[in-house]
This record gives structure tokens, C-alpha cells and sequence, in this order.
């Protein structure tokens, strides 16, 4: 089958940092599904893991982890799916990736694919979405679907694949007012447009900003960029008792300020289930159906903004240059081999 990968890690301007290359069809174990891959789209994790990680010697590391496509086969225990279903997924960072034309994933990290999206449309949404969710739901342990609930949220870099979406299931899944951070007219519109109620700049001190919209403390954060360099605003601008989460990875991060105030600190990492099979990666699963209902219901949508075609080494590293650049808006999708 064509897949694409590398086998030296480094900086995307080099020819061989993503390479065609033909691999064996994998075969689905126990829990496993083989999916036909129909698209893919690309993650800074897709890019972080192609600048750093060592290949064994000799070896293809074959990247990716969002697709949508449809199941081939299923291993001998799959009780959720069967051939012919049309689904989405995140994937395992610990297994091949989805650069590929076919593809093994664990049935418990997998949803139905929304029938009224495109393979594109579908492909961009499922590593944002799962990290949105946990990263409300299970990291700053904001109530599901209660739109009484009172409290305003603060989205740093809201413009991205992960702010685009997490923008919309705070909007419609709670009751917290929405404020999220851009500083170009187009990502202003952007986040204005997936339902922020209030649009700040990141550029300049988020406490003034704030106080310039008449809000002096947040009860939530959700970090996605920077953090680092936030860190000595953030305690000022975060209620007593309330909560930050960061998907970045800051050099250094103090978090000793956030005592006074009791702040609950934490990361999320949407791999973590997958990584460590962790006895409830099927909330993966459940949550992905309700994103996928949700997109169906036109509750959501999609944050696809650009389709690239065909699956290439070629396109693919481009996707990554513009991904590395810190000024995608959305997702961008690969469709077809």
C-alpha cells in the first residue's frame, strides 16, 4: 500500500523529511479495525513528531492521526463496528499512522463518521474535538449540558484547529461566556464567526484586554499556545478556585503563583487513553458519537478550511510548513491517494 513517512527526524525544508514509500497492509488485531483511509489532516503533534522523533534504524515512521475512511476489516473481538462503516478518528501515537491508504486502530478510540459531512469535512474534526472535550469537560470539569451553569471561559489562540472547535461545544454544551483570543482581522472574524462572545488580543496584556470588555477575572482558561509566556498574567486574571488547562509544551512553566488562589492546573493530552490503554479509552468512543450526532444536528460544524489533494509526500510537506508557521486558521485536510 502507499504510505508516507521518514526516517530521520528534522526541519520540513529538507527533501527526505516526508517520503512516498510502499508498506505492507497491516492486519487488525482482537479490538483492531482496518480502515480504508479516505482523509487525513495534520496536527502540530503530526508536526512535532516528524521534527523529533528517532525512527529505529533502517525503519519508516509512518505519521498522522486524524481520518475518516471506511472499515475493511475488523479483529476477531470488534463489537462496535463491522466492514462497510463509515468512521473517524484521532488514532494512537504509540502505533502507524494514517499517512497511509489502509489503516489499524483500536474500535474504542473510533466514531461513526457524521453522514452529512464530507471524508474532508469529517477528517478535520476528530483529534480537535476529542482534545476540546476532555480538556472541558474532564480537565477544567465543566458541567456537561448545563446551559445554567454561570462562569466565562477564556480561549487562548482561538482561532486554531482546537480553539475552533472548542469555541463551539462551550457555546453549545454550557452555559459560560466565551472569550476568545486572536489578533489578525481574519481570525477575529473566524472566531467571532464559530461563537465566541468576545474577541481579545493576545498580543497585548490579557488583563487590560479583560478590563477593556468589563471582565476582571475568568473562572476558566484553556491555554492552547504560549502559555509560557502568559504565566505571570495568569494568576491575576483567574477567579479564586478556578481553573487552567494547557495543550502546549512550555519550557518552563512556575506554577507557584496559582497557590493563593487555589487554581487547579492541568494538562490535556487526548493520546493519553491510546498511549497508556487506559480502562476508559472508550469514553473516546462515546464521545465521538456525540460529536459526530452533533455535527449531523448542525450543532456543530465542521473547522475544515482547506483541501489538499492528492495524499502526497509532496503535500503533505507543504500542509506541514503552513502548520509550523502558527497562522493556520482551522484545519487543513489531505483527501485521496
Amino acid at each position: 500500500m502507499k504510505a508516507i513517512g521518514f526516517t530521520m527526524p528534522g526541519a520540513i525544508d529538507r527533501g527526505d523529511a516526508l517520503i512516498d514509500f510502499e508498506a505492507p497492509a497491516p492486519r487488525p488485531g482482537p479490538r483492531d479495525l482496518v480502515v480504508r483511509v479516505k482523509a487525513i489532516s495534520v496536527n502540530p503533534a503530526d508536526t512535532k513528531v516528524r521534527a523529533n522523533a528517532q525512527p529505529p534504524a533502517g525503519e519508516y515512521r509512518i505519521l498522522g492521526y486524524d481520518a475518516a475512511g471506511i472499515v475493511e476489516a475488523v479483529g476477531s473481538e470488534v463489537s462496535l463496528f463491522r466492514p462497510g462503516d463509515e468512521v473517524f478518528y484521532a488514532g494512537d501515537l504509540t502505533r502507524p499512522g494514517t499517512y497511509a491508504e489502509r489503516h489499524a486502530v483500536d474500535e474504542r478510540i473510533v466514531g461513526h463518521k457524521p453522514k452529512s459531512l464530507t471524508w474532508a469535512q469529517a477528517a478535520a474534526v476528530p483529534l480537535t474535538a476529542i482534545t476540546a472535550w476532555e480538556l472541558l469537560f474532564d480537565r477544567l470539569r465543566v458541567p456537561y449540558g448545563r446551559k445554567s451553569g454561570a462562569g466565562t471561559l477564556l480561549i487562548i489562540n482561538g482561532a486554531g484547529g482546537v480553539g475552533s472547535i472548542l469555541i463551539q461545544i462551550a457555546r453549545r454544551l454550557t452555559g459560560l461566556t466565551i472569550v476568545a483570543t486572536a489578533s489578525r482581522p481574519e481570525t477575529i472574524a473566524w472566531v467571532e464567526e464559530m461563537g465566541a462572545h468576545h474577541v481579545i488580543d493576545h498580543r497585548k496584556p490579557l488583563d487590560e484586554e479583560l478590563a477593556r470588555i468589563g471582565i476582571a477575572e475568568v473562572e476558566y482558561v484553556a491555554s492552547l499556545t504560549g502559555t509560557e509566556q502568559q504565566v505571570e498574567v495568569l494568576p491575576k486574571i483567574i477567579a479564586p478556585q478556578g481553573y487552567l488547562a494547557m495543550i502546549d509544551d512550555p519550557a518552563h512553566f512556575d506554577i507557584v503563583g496559582f497557590k493563593r488562589k487555589s487554581i487547579t492546573v492541568a494538562w490535556e493530552f487526548m493520546f493519553t487513553r491510546p498511549m497508556f490503554a487506559t480502562d476508559d479509552r472508550i469514553e473516546q468512543h462515546k464521545l465521538l458519537e456525540e460529536v459526530s450526532r452533533l455535527l449531523d444536528e448542525g450543532l456543530l460544524r465542521t473547522t475544515l478550511t482547506e483541501t489538499v489533494s492528492p495524499i502526497n509526500a509532496a503535500n503533505l510537506r507543504a500542509v506541514h510548513k503552513v502548520v509550523e508557521s502558527g497562522r493556520a486558521i482551522g484545519k487543513i485536510v489531505l483527501e485521496g491517494f
